[in-house]
């Protein structure tokens, strides 16, 4: 059963060359450019891809182009993979032992190995993605960080096999993180429109967010980048909740 591997792009020039050898002797691997700017698309056409464009317009997520990418698959099945994703020999192998298992199921979690400040981050693994799934009746919800709608039996790849998980080369540096925050916390806003937090979320969703990432998802084993990822896990929610807060304020003064 053949695979089609879809990576979406914009501007992506970074680690494309390395994440596209990755994958190239898949049997179709698809590039869906939001119309970067650099030299993506060039570097694209250096390993024959399938180059398709989803007008990037106004967005600010990738979620859109992947529904669209994934309706131009030729392949029964599809791996996606982000520009800044590494797919392993291990993981290509057991992607295509799978599709010939007479019980294969319609999706699978795969698990995905973080890191930051040069760190391997043992609070962020496993990380389950759903990331390969048969084309068939598979649909991408258009909201930030949203999972794929997959027809049929789900599993995950256990985390005890590391050397099936994504590599995630991206390693972003304080400034980019914190700058990805203001963006992901305005669609969060508008995914969670319908909740209505208070001065008690303020409180409680940071703390507990701190508390999961650094004790009970082991951040402390991470030493100083673990314990900074941890506040900045915190801190997002703090401004997360403060942004609901201001939209509710505003739209009451407003009636």
């Amino acid at each position: 059963m053949g695979i089609s591997v879809i990576i979406n792009t914009y501007n992506a020039n970074k680690h494309l060359h390395e994440v596209i050898n990755a994958v190239k002797d898949f049997d179709e691997v698809i590039v869906c450019d939001m119309e970067s700017t650099d030299n993506t698309v060039e570097i694209a056409k250096t390993f024959n891809c399938k180059i398709i464009t989803f007008p990037k317009g106004e967005c600010t997520i990738v979620e859109p182009a992947r529904n669209f990418a994934i309706t131009q698959a030729s392949q029964p099945w599809i791996l996606v993979v982000d520009a800044d994703e590494v797919v392993t020999p291990d993981l290509k192998k057991y992607l295509y032992q799978l599709t010939e298992r007479p019980d294969c199921p319609s999706g699978i979690y795969i698990p995905r190995k973080n890191y930051f400040m040069g760190h391997f981050m043992h609070s962020y693994y496993p990380d389950p993605l759903l990331r390969f799934f048969k084309k068939e009746n598979t649909v991408w919800p258009p909201t930030v960080h949203s999972t794929p709608i997959v027809e049929g039996k789900i599993e995950r790849i256990p985390p005890k096999r590391m050397e099936l998980a994504l590599i995630h080369l991206a390693n972003d540096s304080i400034e980019v993180i914190v700058r990805k925050f203001n963006d992901y916390t305005d669609n969060e806003v508008i995914r969670k429109k319908h909740k209505k937090y208070g001065v008690f979320a303020l409180i409680h969703r940071p703390l507990v967010r701190f508390i999961k990432v650094y004790f009970i998802k082991g951040g402390f084993r991470d030493g100083k980048p673990g314990l900074i990822r941890a506040y900045f896990e915190a801190y997002y929610q703090v401004i997360m909740v403060s942004k609901m807060i201001e939209a509710r304020q505003s739209k009451n003064s407003d009636q």
